[in-house]
């Protein structure tokens, strides 16, 4: 049997865990990464799916949550200075066109937004200022408690105190976003962009605890717009591989964790499903789903309580892509000349969003579309295709997946297809079948083939309504990226604070092991 020994050995080489390892080697331990895939990267990864010379964003496109993180804001692995890493800032933010055929523009200017805004309602576009000042005087109090591991600094309730609206923030934070959006909007137009722009991590939009994310979403974007990596979304990868490397560390592909190797109690390495072993002098870090981890050693390791907030927590809706190479972008009907924008899309009236996505959080797939994002990157990024003037464009929403009321799993993935290209056409008239050059479809049985870290084809590691998020993510009483099973980490999108990509589970969970290491030491 081949055995391979290391300092740490890291389950998954996602962009979470290659930041871990990344910290972990710069700090002189030596480490071998583990992925299942032919490529790292994990959510955050850029292939030619559509043919040669078409660089495909396969899950994430924006990277706006991650610019607020000290590994981006601080620049502290030297990602940007010493590895080529550039996003692009896209303005248009967004646009979006509604039921009634009317539509919202969302730029990067400020004012030029109040004035969208004001269309619908003067009263609406005070509230937005309003919301985008009182966001600002808290923003750094959340900023500092999701990039700080839970018990290693003051937590959000704590930071709160000092603030003269804390206790209307600690409502805000248990009211759903969509509770927030319809106290603070009046007009139905405005309510359903709000909503669209909240359901960009696919929370459903009535989950409890989700308020906060009617403000983050939408400041981070009214900043930063939605942060495109130039060259691809992988481009955050091939960085952090960079320096990954650079300080020593070894990434295997085509390699896929089976196994935690246990002695006395204790995580030692991990098996593969090609019989080798990766011992660990230290610790192992796992950033593999919790779902299929509890099965990689015996659940009396784990214990009950571990045992029984994996086997309750929620995978979350489940995600549904188009994508297409095309010889021309997707141009949006505004009356005028037309709007293309990188982030663009449908957004139904509220009552349709609630729907789809509480539809997709309960695993009924309905033919009805409420939201859909139609993403464009190379409108700012031609390097991404090998013809000048064609364009990736990914269209995307979400489904339920368990009740496909009647139809197969095929039936149903055809008939979303042709909804999404329909829809799509009917707000962006010149965006027609014949647009269209190459074509690849996924679902959510795609998703989780392609990617095993997305059970269920969830995107984003699970749920992150009130009962799966903070202390209680992934496990209550596990939240510190330790694990009942000593010697074993856990980082990634199904721990605090959740998915999409911000960097802070992997940072974080650096910040636990170094310490944790030096104390061992």
């Amino acid at each position: 049997m081949s055995v391979q020994t290391a300092d740490i050995i890291v389950a998954g080489a996602g962009h979470n865990s290659l930041i871990t390892a990344s910290y972990l080697a710069r700090a002189g331990y030596s480490v071998i990464a583990l992925d299942a895939r032919a490529i790292p990267g994990g959510g955050a990864a850029t292939e030619e799916l559509l043919g040669p010379g078409y660089l495909v964003d396969s899950c994430s496109t924006g990277h706006t949550l991650i610019q607020s993180n000290p590994l981006m804001a601080d620049d502290e692995l030297g990602l940007m200075r010493d590895y080529g890493l550039e996003y692009a800032w896209p303005d248009p933010v967004a646009h979006v066109q509604f039921p009634d055929g009317r539509h919202l523009t969302h730029y990067l200017d400020l004012d030029r937004t109040l004035e969208e805004f004001a269309r619908f309602s003067r009263r609406d576009a005070d509230a937005y200022a309003r919301m985008l000042n009182e966001w600002a005087e808290v923003a750094p109090l959340f900023n500092q408690a999701t990039n700080t591991p839970l018990g290693l600094g003051p937590s959000l309730d704590a930071l709160l105190d000092a603030h003269p609206r804390a206790n209307t923030w600690r409502r805000r934070r248990a009211m759903s976003a969509w509770e927030i959006i319809r106290y603070e909007f009046e007009d139905r137009h405005v309510q359903s962009y709000m909503l669209w722009q909240a359901y960009q991590t696919m929370v459903h939009s009535d989950a409890a605890g989700s308020g906060p994310l009617a403000y983050s979403i939408i400041a981070g974007r009214q900043k930063q717009s939605w942060s495109i990596p130039v060259g691809g979304s992988g481009k955050l990868t091939d960085a952090l591989v960079g320096v990954f490397e650079a300080h020593g560390g070894r990434i295997v592909v085509d390699t896929k964790v089976s196994r935690i190797i246990l002695e006395g109690g204790r995580a030692v390495g991990v098996e593969t499903t090609d019989g080798r072993e990766y011992r660990a002098n230290k610790a192992v870090l796992s950033t593999i789903h919790v779902k299929p981890l509890l099965d990689m050693a015996p659940r009396e390791a784990w214990g009950e309580d571990w045992v029984y907030g994996v086997e309750t927590y929620d995978n979350g809706a489940p995600g549904f892509a188009v994508y297409a190479g095309a010889d021309r972008p997707p141009v949006f009907d505004d009356g005028e000349d037309g709007v293309s924008a990188v982030s663009a899309g449908y957004a139904g009236w509220p009552e349709d969003i609630l729907a789809h996505t509480r539809a997709a959080y309960d695993g009924v797939w309905r033919d009805e579309i409420g939201f859909l994002l139609v993403a464009t990157p190379t409108l700012v990024d031609q390097s991404r295709v090998p013809v000048p003037g064609h364009h990736t464009v990914k269209m995307l929403n979400t489904v339920g997946a368990t009740d496909l009321r009647g139809r197969s799993y095929e039936e149903s993935v055809a008939r979303r297809t042709a909804d999404i290209k329909a829809l799509t056409a009917r707000i962006a008239p010149n965006f027609t079948e014949d647009a269209i050059l190459a074509q690849l479809v996924k679902g959510p049985r795609e998703y989780e083939a392609a990617n095993p870290a997305m059970v269920g084809g969830g995107w984003h590691g699970g749920d992150r309504g009130i009962t799966f998020a903070g202390p209680n993510r992934p496990v209550p009483g596990w939240a510190q990226y330790r694990t009942p099973i000593p010697g074993l980490y856990q980082t990634g999108a199904t721990t605090y604070p959740g998915g999409s990509v911000t960097g802070a589970p992997g940072r974080n969970a650096a910040t636990v092991m170094l310490g944790d290491l030096a104390d061992a030491d």
